[in-house]
């Protein structure tokens, strides 16, 4: 069959990716079972937690979420008995569920809790009390009994403030706490530090580390950590010495490299469920290692030996739990939908507990990874070209493709299967998925590029990557569109308005003015800023100069603008502002608010008009008919 390219037929319609394979959020060993969570479009995106033994344990209406540093993470957590421990989103209350029983809260309505985790019995988690002027956060334990449901005063375990915690973990003695900390003038990738508490007598032990995630005990004065003093997120282990009485200072720990390697073991501390390796009860180590995509390793530091583990994970890959020689991992891969697998890593046997299911590369076409050449050196990204068994389009016409930018902008992508991406290639309009400088994946100088460049560098390399893609005859340069969403869709905005190289663009709840982003934002990111563009009020002229609302009418191709009007992160007024000023110049535009939507669509219905919407917008803009 030849059709032109857009106007293919497809078997993936908006409402098939709405319901594809659910993102997993934390999964857990829970006696012979396991358990994880995970989103459900169908009912507002609310976040269950089911068993494989086909039963959802978390029934409507409670939902596992939590609002601890905006984004959350670390939602639930369980006993071998098969208590439940979540935080409910609509009250962040922490709740205890025996099996087949009724939730009753253990803390009390106000402050928010995230990062669950159950060690020894003990209960702790991320508290962030956001009443009043003054914000604390800090680490607590929490009463499994119930005894603190009406008590507003916390149990700290560790130093408190308005800093940020993550990654609490128990010594095997029970007598200190690591954990994770950084001060709120700082993000958790630039510097980050381990913390250790005593918890008796509330001395620390300090640990030199540069931007440090993951604490795990290996024995009762042995920390092993993740951080980039390398320039690589690796494995590091801190000896630690004897408590010392004060008013003496405890000694620094010990530190050192434990395994190296030129790939990254750790990332962006976005969620507080982040897990990039586990410890096996015989000290191997199953270990996430990326670059660029992901791969699975098991490290025996024993014999000082390591192997790539055959799993078919690429990308989001999270080391969520071991028992014995299992590990529970959950991601994305190249060649099979998103999902939960159990890997045993002696016998060899993986088994897909959720989702996991092949893919046809008649349909699903496989990321290809490319490297475009960019003013500020190599901007990797991952292409996807348009699929399909039977159609092709006529000759001499090249395909329409979407520029796809992530969100962070500290983050990456990793080239994962995605019916998603799908939706688009199935109909003959290719993606290429950018991690411009800046992107995590592939260690600290190509993310240090993006330092006080935002605005520059990653609009120059998602330049740089459209016009390769056309120079090298892939994809029509007339009729290259650009997405992303967040900080993604500051990077639209910011390119549409140097003009050039995009026929159109379409950004979600993307950032349009900094200085409004700088005062509406919320704590995690208050100063994020300051090293993507400069602190205020000493930059403000650069913050005015860059933001892409100072030069609306610069743009003069097609703009779809998608908006959350719950969205806490990048409120509504960022895409109404660049609405106004494009309405006002009579610039082709269409604006879309979706009610009960935050920062990031999750209703299946949402899902599903955005998708749409866009289809048809690059249509009209392209000059294709959807089929």
């Amino acid at each position: 069959m030849t059709a032109p390219y857009g106007s293919w037929p497809s078997p993936f319609s908006a409402a098939d990716v709405s319901a594809a394979a659910p993102r997993i959020d934390g999964a857990r060993f829970v006696g012979d079972e396991i358990w994880w969570g995970e989103s459900v479009p169908s009912q507002g995106g609310r976040v269950t937690v089911r068993s494989s033994t086909d039963a959802e344990i978390l029934p409507q209406p409670w939902n596992a979420r939590s609002r601890v540093h905006e984004y959350g993470g670390g939602a639930w957590t369980a006993d071998a008995e098969g208590t439940l421990y979540f935080v409910n989103a609509a009250d962040q209350r922490v709740h205890r569920m025996p099996r087949g029983g009724v939730p009753e809260p253990l803390t009390a309505a106000g402050p928010h809790h995230g990062g669950l985790t159950l060690q020894q019995g003990r209960l702790f988690a991320v508290r962030e009390d956001l009443r009043g002027e003054q914000h604390w956060r800090g680490i607590v334990e929490i009463p499994t009994d119930g005894s603190a449901a009406d008590d507003d005063s916390p149990a700290w375990v560790s130093s408190y403030g308005s800093g940020f915690y993550a990654h609490p973990s128990l010594s095997p003695d029970g007598t200190r706490l690591a954990y994770a900390q950084w001060t709120e003038q700082r993000m958790p990738w630039d510097v980050a530090r381990i913390a250790i508490t005593h918890l008796e007598s509330g001395s620390q032990t300090p640990v030199p580390c540069r931007a440090a995630v993951q604490p795990e005990w290996l024995s009762d004065d042995e920390v092993l950590y993740a951080d980039d003093g390398t320039g690589r997120w690796n494995l590091w282990l801190a000896r630690i010495a004897e408590d010392t009485p004060p008013p003496a200072p405890t000694p620094p720990a010990v530190a050192e490299p434990y395994v190296l390697a030129d790939a990254d073991t750790g990332g962006g501390l976005w969620v507080l469920g982040n897990r990039w390796y586990g410890v096996l009860e015989d000290g191997r180590i199953t270990a996430v290692r990326t670059n660029g995509a992901d791969a699975v390793v098991l490290i025996d530091p024993a014999s000082g030996t390591e192997r790539v583990l055959d799993v078919p994970v690429t990308a989001e890959t999270s080391i969520d739990d071991v028992s014995g020689s299992r590990v529970l991992i959950s991601g994305a891969g190249a060649a099979v939908s998103r999902g939960l697998w159990c890997v045993d890593v002696d016998s060899g046997d993986v088994v897909a507990i959720r989702g996991g299911e092949p893919v046809d590369p008649a349909w699903v076409p496989v990321a290809r990874p490319v490297t475009f050449d960019g003013p500020h050196g190599p901007v990797h990204a991952f292409d996807y070209r348009p699929t399909h068994p039977e159609a092709i389009a006529p000759d001499g016409e090249l395909p329409p493709y979407i520029v796809m930018v992530h969100g962070g902008p500290t983050s990456h992508v990793a080239g994962a299967a995605s019916e998603a991406y799908a939706y688009w290639t199935s109909r003959g309009i290719g993606v290429l998925d950018v991690n411009y400088g800046g992107s995590t994946g592939y260690g600290r100088a190509y993310r240090k590029r993006l330092d006080g460049q935002w605005g520059v560098v990653d609009v120059d390399d998602v330049i740089a990557a459209a016009r390769g893609l056309a120079d090298a005859g892939l994809a029509d340069p007339g009729r290259i569109a650009i997405k992303g969403g967040s900080a993604g869709g500051w990077t639209v905005l910011s390119a549409l308005v140097r003009g050039g190289a995009f026929a159109a663009g379409i950004s979600r709840y993307g950032v349009a003015d900094l200085r409004m982003l700088a005062s509406d934002t919320h704590d995690f990111e208050k100063h994020y800023l300051d090293g993507l563009v400069g602190p205020l009020p000493e930059a403000e002229d650069v913050y005015v100069e860059r933001s892409p609302l100072t030069h609306a009418e610069r743009i003069d191709v097609p703009v779809l603008l998608l908006q959350g009007a719950d969205d806490r992160v990048v409120p509504p007024s960022q895409s109404e502002a660049i609405r106004d000023a494009l309405a006002a110049r009579g610039i082709p535009h269409e604006y879309m608010l979706f009610e009960g939507e935050g920062h990031g669509f999750r209703r299946a219905e949402t899902i599903i008009s955005s998708l749409e919407t866009e289809l048809r917008f690059l249509g009209a803009a392209f000059g294709f008919t959807p089929a």
